[in-house]
């Protein structure tokens, strides 16, 4: 997990919602603030999931004798940059409930999570990778449940209804297509495959001209790899083709793996996850933002439980709902549908994170990254700390924004 350290007056915007400034370490010093990579992605896929207003972040990275003054020891997740308190803000707003913020969480897949005061608005977060903590600083430190939905008796959401942002993918299958219909047509996004196996041969017979079609429409643009691989090995080898192929392009979504052959499933649950892991880290790698597509059911029963939230995914299944409760980044929801400028059935697809703004910030596939340049953010002059770490100790004060 990259953490990245800045300096105490770095101005520097990590993502579209934060700012570096927001994870500075309240003891008013001037030392270097740490920041985990992961723990602003997760972040924003909790602002999505959350359809929130803002987040405040009300305590980031500390300093061991900041932490230890306000009731820590000096060596937990704060420290180490990977950690943040927050309070999340609705479209009205008011507050989220920690109790539902701590459930959202949970499906993002933040390895701690707990809510941290008695009024349920303040949750802690953090993307440790060991020793998995739900907790409720209220009633204890310890872990206190491993499914938050049953903890606070909150309904789990099965399912996904048609929202969000609609797009289409294709391939060399859908013919000649003409771009500025399916602009027209309301299309905000569409995931070209770029081609399949493991030769440049494989080469999708349409992609270059798909893709400067969609580019001169101003439709932003992702890519698909249809995956052959027999072995883990194989991804890798289907992996450098595929950088071959779209290397010196720009996209604004990810470049996912597409795993759905049924020899491949065959070959069992920790086969197919080393393959996923495989094509994707090496995509990583290259500075691509790398993403996974697969059915639903084969996705649940193939693919080993970190792939949940490890890498940016795209779940397929057909018809009006997605039964998935998990966090997802986009649904391919039919493979019939119609769009103006396509001749034929195209793929539909619904998108729920704002991949565009994230991987420009973070200056992922082929963009320059935006967060190097100096960003003015205003912020109030001071902020409102309150913690409550049970057995009747309590933090409450005000602290400088500088």
């Amino acid at each position: 997990m990259a953490v990245k350290s800045y300096a105490y007056n770095d101005s520097t915007q990590l993502s579209p919602h934060f700012n570096v400034q927001e994870f500075r370490c309240k003891c008013g010093g001037t030392h270097d603030i740490l920041v985990a990579e992961e723990l602003i992605q997760k972040l924003e896929q909790l602002y999505a999931a959350l359809n929130c207003s803002k987040i405040i972040v009300n305590s980031g990275h500390r300093c061991p004798a900041y932490d230890i003054s306000i009731g820590g020891y000096g060596g937990g997740q704060h420290p180490l940059g990977k950690a943040a308190d927050i309070c999340c803000y609705g479209q009205d707003g008011q507050p989220i409930s920690s109790k539902l913020v701590c459930c959202k969480a949970q499906g993002i897949g933040f390895g701690g999570i707990a809510n941290i005061d008695s009024s349920y608005t303040a949750t802690h977060l953090d993307v440790r990778t060991s020793n998995i903590w739900y907790g409720n600083e209220v009633v204890n430190y310890n872990t206190v449940t491993d499914d938050f939905y049953k903890y606070y008796g909150i309904k789990r959401e099965v399912g996904k209804e048609m929202a969000g942002i609609f797009g289409i993918d294709v391939s060399e299958h859908n013919g000649s297509i003409d771009w500025n219909k399916v602009k027209a047509a309301g299309v905000k996004f569409v995931i070209i495959r770029a081609g399949y196996g493991r030769e440049l041969s494989q080469k999708d017979e349409r992609f270059e001209e798909n893709y400067r079609g969609a580019k001169a429409a101003g439709i932003p643009v992702g890519v698909y790899w249809y995956s052959y691989a027999e072995s883990p090995e194989d991804a890798k080898n289907e992996a450098r083709t595929c950088l071959q192929i779209i290397k010196g392009k720009q996209f604004e979504y990810p470049i996912y793996f597409d795993l759905e052959e049924r020899s491949q499933f065959n070959q069992g649950r920790a086969a197919c996850s080393a393959m996923i892991r495989n094509f994707c880290n090496i995509l990583e790698d290259a500075g691509y933002w790398a993403g996974l597509y697969m059915s639903r059911s084969p996705f649940t029963s193939y693919c080993e439980d970190d792939l949940r939230t490890r890498y940016a995914l795209w779940l397929a299944e057909y018809g009006s709902r997605l039964n998935y409760d998990g966090a997802i980044g986009m649904w391919q929801s039919s493979s019939d549908g119609s769009v103006s400028g396509i001749s034929g059935d195209v793929d539909t697809d619904y998108c729920y994170v704002d991949y565009p703004a994230m991987i420009k910030a973070a200056g992922k596939n082929g963009f320059v990254k935006t967060s190097e340049q100096a960003v003015s953010v205003a912020y109030p002059d001071k902020i409102t700390l309150t913690a409550d770490f049970g057995n009747g100790v309590k933090y409450i004060g005000t602290a400088n924004r500088v």
